[in-house]
This record gives structure tokens, C-alpha cells and sequence, in this order.
């Protein structure tokens, strides 16, 4: 689509994600890799909240999280995801919706590795979601972990990773007197092809 030029070009949607990943990371002053992730409880109940997206792979966007959280739980229910990244700073967003697998191998145990000691631990002793006495319980519980585990825990077999693999990615961009530009990439399985749409502000 020779319409679809500057912040737009390209045949890689992932490249493009990238990029404006990269140039956000130079302008917001906190988390630029901030979504806010959908998903959806037994009752078809929306729920939504904010994690951090740690990698844009080549076909899929990867985040961790306790796997017995309820954002957990609903992916591996549901089998499928969506999120938003917005950034205020470049009056930009990109959406996505698509299908879900855990990363829950070598990728989940190096990124867990890089994180801070006190990061590793928490993630031990926060049992995410569940009704908590007080924070001198979970300061208690971090205390017993780190007693257990020192300085180089092993990654928790209730943490790791998902990845989406997107059947629909929107990107938005601003535009004055509210005529926004957007343009839709979707395909109706994972090995299928890409369709482009300009989509009405």
C-alpha cells in the first residue's frame, strides 16, 4: 500500500512494533514497554491490567507473570489475549489480539536470571492474586525464601513466561481535528498471510 509510508512502512509488522517500541523508549519517562493486557474469566467477564512486555520476538510478543495468577489462569483457560500499548508521548498505540503459549523453557529461566535478587525472591514468596493477612506477611514470607534460596534462587515452577501470537495487530497514530490514521494487519490463522485495512478514525 503505497499509502502506508513513514511510521506506517513496512512488511514486517513486528519491525514496525519495534520501532515504535524503540523511539517510545526515548521519550516516556517510565515503562515504555507498559501493556495493558486483556483477558477474560469463565463467565466471558473482561479483566485488564497493566505488565510489562519484556520481548517483540519475530512472530509473537512475549511477558511473564506467576502462572497461578488470575491473569494466568484466564489465558490458559481461555487460550487467547489482547493488549494495548499506548504512549502519550508519541500520541501513539498499538493493539493486539491473538493466541497464546507459555515461554516456560531456557528463554523464561535466562530472563528470570537477569532480574534483581529482591525481584527473584518476590517472586517466590508472592503467592499473586490470593487474599494477603498484611505486609508484614509478605515481608515475613521473603524473609523465609531468602533464608531457603540465598543469593541464586532457581526460576519458581509457577513463573514464567507467555508469548501472543497475533491474529490482529492495530497501529494508531494521532491525527489533528481527531482524523486519525490507522491500519489494520489480520489473518485468520497463524501461518496465514497478512491483510492490510486503512480503518476510519
Amino acid at each position: 500500500m503505497s499509502e502506508r509510508s513513514g511510521i506506517f512502512a513496512g512488511d514486517d509488522p513486528f519491525a514496525i512494533a519495534q520501532s515504535w517500541l524503540d523511539a517510545a523508549t526515548a521519550e516516556e519517562l517510565n515503562d515504555p514497554n507498559a501493556i495493558a493486557l486483556s483477558t477474560v474469566d469463565a463467565e466471558g467477564l473482561p479483566n485488564a491490567r497493566m505488565v510489562l512486555l519484556k520481548e517483540i520476538e519475530p512472530d509473537a510478543f512475549v511477558f511473564y507473570t506467576n502462572y497461578e495468577s488470575v491473569k494466568a489462569r484466564e489465558i490458559g483457560a481461555a487460550g487467547k489475549a489482547a493488549f494495548v500499548m499506548h504512549w502519550k508521548s508519541l500520541r501513539r498505540q498499538i493493539r493486539v489480539r491473538g493466541l497464546t503459549e507459555r515461554e516456560d523453557g531456557p528463554k523464561a529461566d535466562d530472563y528470570y536470571a537477569s532480574r534483581g535478587l529482591k525481584s527473584r525472591l518476590g517472586a517466590w514468596a508472592s503467592r499473586q492474586s490470593e487474599p494477603l493477612e498484611s505486609r508484614a506477611a509478605l515481608m515475613a514470607e521473603v524473609a523465609r525464601v531468602s533464608a531457603r534460596h540465598g543469593t541464586s534462587p532457581p526460576r519458581p515452577p509457577f513463573w514464567g513466561g507467555f508469548r501472543i501470537r497475533p491474529l490482529e495487530i492495530e497501529f494508531w497514530a494521532d491525527g489533528a481535528f481527531r482524523l486519525h490514521d490507522r491500519f489494520a494487519w489480520r489473518r485468520g490463522a497463524l501461518d496465514a498471510p497478512w491483510q492490510i485495512t486503512r480503518l476510519n478514525p
